[in-house]
């Protein structure tokens, strides 16, 4: 790779890390290439982008993002997992892609400018995803106005049932 193909994979490195809300540096270490695929595609279906990066080259171009303060992170194998809207799904996937690997391991990350270990990067995969998060708000502000329609609908079921009874009274009545 000459000097000015290495100044465009920075340039464009250091966009990505500029607009990134969450990253996380994991240790991908003897993973067969189906496995790799595997975990792409999941990040892809996320929105999360995963790359393995050349260190030196991730070192100059995290210089004055939030990723900076992971350069000393940035030895051996490196994958970069970077989320631009949830910050939550890139935890919960590389935390479920780990769980069963021992050759994947996680480092550190950065979300929304603050460093977190290994162990906050498995909480934070605790926590409900941001698509989660919304059903349950959808689901709070919908309970109230399907409670009210219940409440209206109820004196008018009353009413019929009364009415039905009434009927079937003088019915009998009349037989």
């Amino acid at each position: 790779m000459n000097r000015t193909e290495k100044e465009a994979v920075i340039d464009q490195l250091h966009a990505k890390m500029v607009k990134a809300k969450a990253a996380i540096l994991a240790e991908p270490r003897g993973l067969n290439v189906a496995t790799v695929t595997e975990l792409r595609r999941k990040c892809r279906e996320a929105k999360v982008e995963y790359r393995i990066v050349k260190n030196t080259l991730a070192i100059r171009a995290a210089k004055g993002t939030d990723l900076e303060q992971l350069s000393k992170n940035f030895v051996g194998p490196t994958a970069l997992v970077m989320s631009y809207d949830d910050v939550i799904a890139p935890a919960k996937i590389l935390a479920d892609f780990a769980k069963d690997r021992e050759n994947f391991t996680l480092r550190v990350g950065v979300v929304q400018g603050q460093v977190i270990d290994a162990k906050a990067i498995l909480a934070l995969a605790k926590l409900p995803g941001i698509l989660e998060l919304r059903s349950r708000i959808a689901g709070v502000i919908a309970q109230p106005a399907t409670k009210l329609v219940r409440m209206l609908a109820a004196p008018g079921q009353q009413l019929a049932q009364v009415i039905g009874a009434r009927k079937e009274q003088l019915e009998k009545q009349a037989s």
